[in-house]
C-alpha cells in the first residue's frame, strides 16, 4: 500500500506491529517458584522459550503461593480482561487437596475458570496434581478425576500431573517434599511443554 506525503513523492506505509499474543499462567506456589530464584521457575523457563519465538509471545505469571480454585476463580475474570490471553495455564487445586475440601467444590471452580477462559477465546491447558498417599486412595483417585473429566467434558489440553518424573526424586525436590528444586524445574517445564507447544499457533 502506498500513500503520497506532503511533497509529492510515494512512500510506502510501515505496517504496524502485531501485539505478541499471551500464555497467562494462573496457579500457587508450584508456578510461582516458590523458595527459588524467580529466574529458575518452569515459568520463567517458559518465558524465555516462548520470547525465542518468531514472532515471540509473552507470559503473564499470576500465580500466587497458597491459591486455591475458589480465590482463583475470582481472580481470573479481571487477568482475563486485563491480558486478553491466547491461551490460559491453569494449575491450580493443590491447596484444595492438601486442606482435604470437597472435590465438588473444587471442579465446580475449575469448571467455572475453563467456560471464563473458553468464552473469552483462550485455548486451556489443565496441570493436575496428586496428593501424598497418607490422603488415602479414595481421595486421591477422585482428584485425579476431577482433571480427567474437565479435560474430557471441556476439550482441553491436560497434564495429568505436573511433577511427573520429578516428585520422588529427593535431588529433585525441596525439603518439604512438595516443591521442586531448582534442579528439578527444566523437568517441570518439559511436562508443560509437551502439551501446551501443540496450542501455539
Amino acid at each position: 500500500m502506498l500513500w503520497i506525503g506532503w511533497g509529492g513523492a510515494a512512500q510506502a506505509a510501515v505496517p504496524e506491529a502485531t501485539p505478541a499474543k499471551t500464555v497467562l499462567v494462573l496457579g500457587d506456589s508450584l508456578s510461582a517458584a516458590h523458595n527459588i530464584a524467580a529466574n529458575e521457575g518452569w515459568v520463567h523457563l517458559l518465558k524465555v522459550r516462548l520470547g525465542n519465538m518468531v514472532p515471540p509471545w509473552q507470559v503473564v505469571n499470576a500465580s500466587i503461593s497458597g491459591e486455591t480454585t475458589l480465590s482463583g476463580r475470582h481472580h481470573l475474570p479481571t487477568l482475563l480482561e486485563t491480558y486478553k490471553p491466547a491461551v490460559l495455564v491453569l494449575e491450580l487445586g493443590a491447596n484444595d487437596g492438601l486442606r482435604g475440601l470437597p472435590l465438588d467444590a473444587m471442579e465446580a471452580n475449575l469448571a467455572a475458570m475453563v467456560d471464563m477462559a473458553q468464552k473469552a477465546h483462550a485455548k486451556v491447558l489443565l496441570l493436575g496434581i496428586e496428593l501424598p498417599v497418607n490422603y488415602g486412595p479414595r481421595y486421591r483417585d477422585g482428584l485425579r478425576a476431577v482433571y480427567a473429566d474437565l479435560a474430557r467434558s471441556k476439550h482441553t489440553a491436560l497434564v495429568p500431573f505436573l511433577l511427573e518424573g520429578v516428585a520422588l526424586d529427593p535431588t529433585r525436590m525441596q525439603d518439604d517434599g512438595m516443591h521442586p528444586t531448582a534442579a528439578g524445574e527444566p523437568a517441570v517445564f518439559a511436562t508443560v511443554w509437551a502439551k501446551l507447544a501443540p496450542l501455539l499457533d
